[in-house]
């Protein structure tokens, strides 16, 4: 069944307007809704309150005017009546399309045309014909493109879009009019340096082997690395940004450099990937030139500001603060645009520790000023810590606050690391001093290999060899920035300053605190009696360092004692004294006629104790106390 075609068309129709002369007819617009309703509305008389005083005033003019044969419309009742006519349509509409969706009445469906009697073999071979010049369209494209390929490798050129889609993965670019800019600043992790760090990208000339060549000279001051190896693109940078820079740390004493450091962004300058393209290595000098230049910018201003005990100065690229007294820490802006492998600046002498703890601290703020602990708001500023935004939430009260906002500058924090590296350089020459020149007992120090930038702990063990099992001295130092904590075995605490006097007096009073309870163990091993000992004794003449200990040891028969004295000098001083019982030089006499006086010990008689055979000093008392006791057996 072919398809109906239904017209739905309005019953009322425009008023005629116009006839032209040629029978033309010119049709009145119809109103729109607005003119309507003004229309209508004009025709209501507001005076009127009701309906009935409408009907009353009706009926009134009936009776007046007789001769009148047609009745008064109600305003509204045209309206009425076309709302009524549009009804209509809509139904009569509404129940077309019902009977034309409706299958049962009405199908619309086309009718199907008889199928073309087709084979299959000719379908096989238009198909196979199609992917043939599909095919050959391919292989005429790859054709062309492994010839251009070939080309530019034949030439050493590289493609300029792939070379800008490498150059736009690792840097920022984008697009001015006709020209494309990249940005090498530091503005993501929070930068406020006023240094323009914008770059030009453009195509290489035709040329590209010379113009390669010479681009990469004349951009970053240094030789070319790898001449024939050409670049489609070529990079601008600004001339202040060209060569080689990096930030020196010294720290002297007595114009006498003590440990040096090299802070820059790529290691030691030049040592660069040789497969990297001669745009990478020009930008990754650039932008390490302007990391240099905006750090020491940083620093000096922070260097005017801080209110130090003694004051920062700041000359041309050169900022010096002091430490310790006597020792001061330079810190330089080195900047050249061309390098020599021969100069001992960034690569021959530098403490690895030292500038271990600047990278630290560098990577630290950054990753401070870049990400920040949740929760920060979504679209804000990023600034406040994690402990301010919820600093509300936990009715913080106003010292806490004042707490949060107190945070040390990077200056601050690199003298810090310096003070420290430099007690850590003067605690390992004390203890290694002491080492080699006190034999005897032998001082262990152990390192901790987990230390902070500003803390390092070592612990040092006394032994005396041979008699490890008797006794063994224990301390720790913790090496801070300015001061030295130390906790010995027996749980005290001493803080001494940065002098180094002071550390090796306490090391010195150990040793000889550890020689006295060595001796007193060897000797009750030895079923010798101790009468007495003590760490602090009181004779002999004043020494400006330490005191003297001693102690007094009886043979088992109690017919031989052993003085010990220990003083603790620039050099160890042992002194050794015994003496007999009974004396050998009592002589009875009326006077004193009792025997028994004789058992009195004798006068103490010094000891050559360096002609006592041993190895240290336990070994040479052990040989003493067994001569003695054999003796008197």
């Amino acid at each position: 069944m072919s398809s109906v075609n239904v017209s739905v068309e309005t019953t009322c129709e425009n008023q005629i307007q116009e006839i032209t002369f040629d029978g033309t007819e010119i049709y009145q617009h119809p109103p729109t809704l607005s003119e309507s309703l003004t229309k209508c509305a004009a025709r209501i008389d507001f005076s009127k309150t009701s309906l009935d005083d409408v009907k009353k005033e009706e009926k009134t003019e009936d009776d007046k005017d007789v001769t009148q044969c047609q009745p008064v419309l109600w305003p509204w009742d045209s309206v009425r009546n076309k709302l009524n006519d549009a009804l209509q349509e809509i139904c009569v509409l509404s129940d077309v399309i019902t009977i034309a969706k409706d299958k049962r009445y009405l199908v619309l469906d086309q009718v199907p045309e008889e199928p073309e009697d087709t084979k299959p073999i000719v379908q096989v071979y238009s198909r196979k014909k199609a992917l043939a010049h599909a095919a050959q369209v391919m292989l005429t494209n790859s054709e062309r493109m492994r010839n251009a390929h070939a080309e530019l490798r034949s030439r050493n050129v590289s493609d300029f879009h792939i070379e800008l889609l490498r150059l736009r993965q690792n840097w920022r670019l984008k697009k001015v009019g006709n020209n494309i800019i990249g940005d090498l600043s530091y503005r993501t992790a929070g930068s406020k340096y006023g240094m323009s760090g914008t770059f030009e990208v453009t195509k290489a000339e035709d040329s590209p082997d010379d113009d390669g060549a010479s681009g990469s000279s004349s951009n970053n001051g240094l030789p070319s690395q790898s001449p024939k190896t050409s670049s489609a693109l070529r990079v601008i940078v600004p001339a202040e940004l060209q060569g080689v820079a990096y930030i020196k740390v010294i720290t002297q004493k007595d114009q006498e450099d003590l440990c040096t450091a090299v802070v820059n962004l790529h290691g030691h300058g030049p040592n660069l990937s040789q497969q990297a393209g001669v745009w990478q290595k020009t930008l990754e000098f650039a932008q390490n030139v302007l990391f240099c230049k905006e750090l020491f910018n940083q620093l000096a201003r922070e260097a005017i500001q801080l209110q130090a005990p003694i004051p920062h100065v700041v000359i041309g690229n050169q900022i010096r603060a002091t430490l310790l007294p006597g020792i001061q820490l330079i810190i330089s802006l080195c900047h050249s645009t061309t390098f020599d492998s021969n100069q001992p600046g960034p690569i021959n002498d530098h403490d690895h520790v030292l500038e271990h703890s600047l990278h630290q601290l560098l990577r630290e703020v950054h990753h401070k000023n870049s990400y920040l602990p949740f929760p920060h708001p979504a679209s804000g500023p990023l600034g406040p810590s994690k402990k301010r935004m919820v600093a509300g939430p936990l009715a913080t009260d106003r010292h806490n606050l004042l707490e949060m906002t107190k945070s040390q500058t990077i200056l601050e924090q690199i003298i810090a690391q310096a003070q420290h590296i430099f007690m850590r350089k003067r605690t390992q020459y004390v203890l290694d001093t002491l080492a080699r020149d006190v034999k005897d007992p032998q001082i262990v120090s152990h390192w901790n290999a987990m230390n902070s930038p500003t803390l390092s702990c070592v612990k040092i063990n006394i032994v005396t060899h041979g008699y490890d099992t008797i006794n063994r001295t224990s301390l720790v130092i913790h090496v801070k920035e300015r001061s030295l904590k130390c906790i010995c075995r027996d749980g005290r605490v001493m803080h001494l300053s940065y002098e180094p006097q002071e550390l090796r007096d306490l090391i010195l009073c150990q040793i000889n605190s550890h020689q006295i309870s060595c001796l007193l163990n060897l000797a009750r091993c030895m079923a010798w009696t101790v009468l007495s000992n003590s760490n602090h004794l009181g004779i002999g003449k004043v020494e400006p360092l330490g005191n003297a200990s001693s102690c007094l040891l009886a043979s088992p028969n109690s017919d031989r004692m052993i003085a010990v004295q220990i003083r603790c000098d620039p050099q160890i001083d042992v002194k050794v004294y015994i003496a007999r019982s009974p004396r050998q030089d009592f002589f009875p006499s009326p006077l004193v006629p009792e025997k028994f006086w004789e058992n009195l010990g004798g006068q103490f008689k010094e000891v050559r104790f360096d002609k006592i055979e041993g190895k240290n000093f336990l070994h040479k008392m052990e040989f003493l106390m067994a001569s003695l006791t054999s003796s008197s057996s």
